[in-house]
């Protein structure tokens, strides 16, 4: 049975250590706001200017002021604290942040990620994924494993418009975790998903690995 999105992102959760700093990217690892372990010292920060930000709000408790970088509602912590985009950016260039959790459109075995654009489909922007990946420490991509077609997402090599080259340190997928180690290493299966087979994953992953 593969994870579920909510699941991805209890299994990301487990990549925080006491004591980091980490930026969490749009879709399901906005998720991992809610499953960081009771008692360990995490701060999340976001691109658009806050340090410090809690789970989502209860029904009802909402605050339409209070957002995160994907415009969705969040909640303050008493230690929180806010400022300019320009001082956001200076945290993500000047290698401040430990971790960051991204989603991915694709993802390359030699550790290049593509998550921002699909030809012919309007977008805004790159957004922050672009500093992301280049000024943070160690990055984690959660993603679907294929594409509603079922075609893989896990390539040899992305076909998208690069975000990064050799950027992606760990992929999470709802059928199983890869250590990609950002090209540098052959990629390794670590888990996978429960009642998920390892013939499951081969079929649907065109990047090569290697299992045990």
């Amino acid at each position: 049975m593969a994870w579920t999105r909510d699941q991805m992102a209890a299994r990301a959760a487990r990549e925080l250590k006491d004591g980091f700093y980490v930026n969490l990217g749009i879709g399901i690892p906005t998720l991992v706001a809610n499953h960081i372990p009771a008692g360990m010292d995490v701060t999340l920060q976001s691109e658009n200017g806050m340090l410090g930000m809690g789970p989502f709000p209860f029904e009802g408790e909402a605050d339409p002021d209070l957002i995160n970088a994907g415009k969705q509602t969040i909640t303050e912590l008493s230690a929180s604290s806010y400022f300019s985009s320009a001082d956001s950016f200076a945290m993500i260039r000047g290698g401040h942040i430990a971790l960051s959790i991204l989603g991915g459109l694709q993802v390359g075995q030699n550790g290049d990620l593509a998550n921002w654009m699909v030809p012919g489909k309007m977008v805004k922007g790159m957004g922050g994924a672009m500093d992301l990946v280049a000024g943070v420490g160690r990055v984690v991509v959660a993603m679907d494993h294929v594409e509603k077609t079922g075609a893989p997402k896990f390539l040899p090599a992305c076909s998208l418009p690069l975000t990064g080259r050799g950027v992606v340190d760990l992929l999470i997928t709802d059928l199983a975790v890869f250590d990609v180690n950002r090209g540098k290493s052959p990629v390794r299966l670590l888990e996978l998903a429960p009642d998920v087979t390892l013939d499951e994953v081969r079929a649907k992953t065109s990047a090569a690995f290697e299992a045990g």
